[in-house]
């Protein structure tokens, strides 16, 4: 009797310290995902940044990999469904496809990229070539395509000599939401320095 009654309190006691041990287990768990979902909450808090660049001969897309590189970026390219040929960007053309879509501030270029999930990002930068003193109309069609809301936007182009002039200002009234700051004109071989000079103004 006494064989039996010892073994009856060993088994309750097994048994209550593996109660104990799955406890413990299931408030790890829960300490994991706490931690979890702080982490995740600090990221959301602290935000990423985002390099979005159309470019039809590879200029834009120079810097706009340097920006990336400097500030630890994501990075997206605005590829077109019609991609442009040299004819297409012949200016002297009144003809030519560039030309025409210029003329047109209703034309709207396909966008052939697959669509980019914007949360999580809350600095965006966004570069393009300047055509006719103008963004091309592919910047329009990607702007029109995303909401902005909460971010912020800073636009910068590259060409052989004109300014970003009124740019910036079209996309932002054509994209409607987003807090667009004021953009510059950066030089094809602007410099490291340079342009960490230029993006710390921004912070």
């Amino acid at each position: 009797m006494k064989k039996v009654s010892a073994f009856i309190i060993c088994l309750l006691l097994f048994m209550t310290l593996c109660g104990c041990n799955e406890k413990s287990e299931e408030e790890k768990i829960e300490e994991v995902a706490v931690e979890n979902e702080t982490v995740e909450a600090e990221d959301a808090k602290s935000g990423r940044t985002l390099v979005v660049y159309f470019s039809a001969t590879g200029t834009t897309k120079g810097v706009a990999e340097k920006i990336a590189a400097l500030t630890d970026a994501d990075i997206y390219e605005i590829v077109p469904l019609d991609v442009y040929t040299n004819e297409d960007l012949n200016y002297n053309d009144k003809n030519s496809r560039t030309t025409k879509e210029q003329d047109d501030k209703s034309i709207r270029p396909v966008i052939a990229s697959e669509t980019i999930n914007l949360d999580g990002y809350d600095r965006i930068f966004i570069g393009y070539p300047i055509w006719w003193a103008e963004e091309p109309r592919i910047m329009d069609s990607f702007v029109e395509s995303y909401d902005f809301s909460g971010k912020t936007m800073i636009p910068f182009c590259t060409s052989g000599g004109s300014g970003i002039g009124r740019s910036g200002k079209n996309l932002e009234e054509n994209a409607g939401s987003g807090n667009w700051l004021e953009g510059k004109r950066l030089k094809a071989s602007i410099s490291d320095s340079e342009l960490n000079e230029w993006l710390n103004s921004y912070n």
